[in-house]
């Protein structure tokens, strides 16, 4: 993995083997960033791809695995009051299985990078979006309060 900083946006090389969303994780942590949101592409090997099941409160995690082109990614960075950083990230990718053309995407917990990945962060500016946890869905929602 490499970054860097232009201006008030980081850009950030992965690289074979490293995972996304720790690395971004990673990066905001090194770096003071509190809330931010973020793109990307690349080439992955594997992902861990969730939907939020309502009536259960939970994620049900599904894994596609091989050649995927990552042909979308976007999340974002928020803080809950004690400073721990949480990820709310969606991502599609495209793949051939069976000689056909497949495709697959939703909510993501993990995504390992096969050749490379090329992710755009950017660092909210003039305040920090935190995370309030809403126990109608059971999911952590942006709060906008003053801190």
């Amino acid at each position: 993995m490499d970054y860097r900083k232009f201006g008030e946006t980081y850009y950030i090389r992965l690289d074979k083997h490293d995972e996304i969303i720790s690395s971004i994780l990673k990066i905001c942590k090194e770096e003071g960033i509190n809330s931010a949101i973020f793109s990307g592409i690349g080439g992955c090997s594997r992902a861990e791809i969730q939907t939020f099941i309502p009536e259960k409160g939970e994620f049900e995690t599904d894994e596609v695995s091989g050649m995927l082109e990552l042909v979308s990614l976007n999340g974002n960075i928020i803080t809950d009051d004690e400073g721990k950083l949480y990820h709310h990230t969606h991502a599609a990718f495209a793949y051939k299985e069976n000689e056909q053309h497949c495709h697959s995407a939703g909510h993501i917990k993990s995504i390992t990078v096969l050749y490379t990945a090329e992710i755009e962060l950017r660092p909210v500016i003039g305040g920090t979006i935190k995370r309030k946890f809403n126990p109608e869905t059971g999911t952590g929602l942006w709060d906008f309060k003053e801190i």
